[in-house]
């Protein structure tokens, strides 16, 4: 009897071994599939550079072709966290109305970047340099991490990279428009908005600027400037794609939100945004 049993047995074992698999598979699909909402539910920080198989974790500090200013758009920023992350940047009736903000100073290669460097201090930023950069850099968690990935592979230190970022950051003159922008109903293409930069900055050159959009409407997300590494405007690498960065002719900017005792800007900018291919170059 046992040994006629044997074989439908090993038959039904196996069978539930397979079921067994397929659901496990099936629940990793699934959570694959959900992490990305997940991630959008919780809010998403400064959003990181989608290309990273060209980055370098732990490269030797001080390597490095040239730097990149990344210059955030606030209002973007702001509209994609919500206030679900009860970030002071984003919060109206706060005192600051935030324009582009210094999302960090990057050093890159001609093609990828190094980033989590070997550092004496590994990583740390005293309080008293993180207060110093607060009024363009007005997260403690972007200056911390921004430090950590990027600063630590200039080579420079903690003093030394904040204090390049800062005079970098002073450097670029903001185009008049943008500094404290209330137009709702702002539409621009890419290659304008450089143009505007172009003129407010001598010595700088189309080639030397990359803009980056994306998400509902093409919106404005960053600009990029490039630097050499003694301060001064310089063509951008391979990193700075210009299609993969802004594929649009056209970007809507959101309106400098409202700082203390002032209103929030019209919420009809959303009837005027072009719908998500309209205007993609193919």
């Amino acid at each position: 009897m046992t040994t006629a049993w044997a074989p439908w047995r090993r038959a039904t074992a196996g069978r539930r071994t397979s079921a067994a698999m397929v659901l496990v598979a099936a629940m990793i699909v699934l959570a694959a599939g959900s992490a990305p909402r997940l991630a959008q539910a919780q809010g998403v920080a400064y959003r990181e550079r989608p290309d990273g198989d060209q980055r370098v974790d732990g490269a030797a500090p001080g390597r490095f072709e040239y730097y990149v200013l990344a210059l955030s758009w606030s209002p973007t920023y702001c509209a994609d966290v919500g206030n679900r992350r009860f970030d002071a940047q984003c919060q109206p009736g706060r005192g600051r109305r935030y324009a582009f903000v210094l999302h960090g100073l990057w050093p890159q290669y001609e093609r990828g970047w190094p980033q989590y460097c070997a550092s004496p201090d590994h990583g740390y930023v005293p309080r008293p340099v993180a207060n110093r950069m607060r009024d363009i850099m007005p997260s403690d968690k972007l200056i911390f991490n921004e430090y950590r990935k990027h600063g630590t592979c200039s080579g420079l230190g903690v003093d030394g990279y904040f204090e390049l970022a800062r005079r970098l950051y002073d450097k670029v003159t903001i185009p008049k428009r943008f500094v404290g922008l209330s137009d709702d109903r702002l539409m621009i293409s890419p290659a304008e908005l450089v143009g505007e930069f172009v003129v407010a900055n001598p010595g700088l050159r189309p080639d030397m600027i990359a803009v980056e959009c994306g998400g509902s409407g093409h919106r404005l997300r960053e600009v990029r400037i490039c630097f050499d590494r003694e301060g001064r405007f310089r063509a951008c690498g391979g990193n700075e794609n210009r299609a993969r960065l802004c594929p649009s002719n056209l970007m809507y900017v959101p309106p400098v939100r409202a700082g203390a005792g002032e209103p929030e800007p019209p919420s009809s900018a959303r009837e005027i945004l072009p719908l998500p291919r309209d205007d993609r170059r193919f």
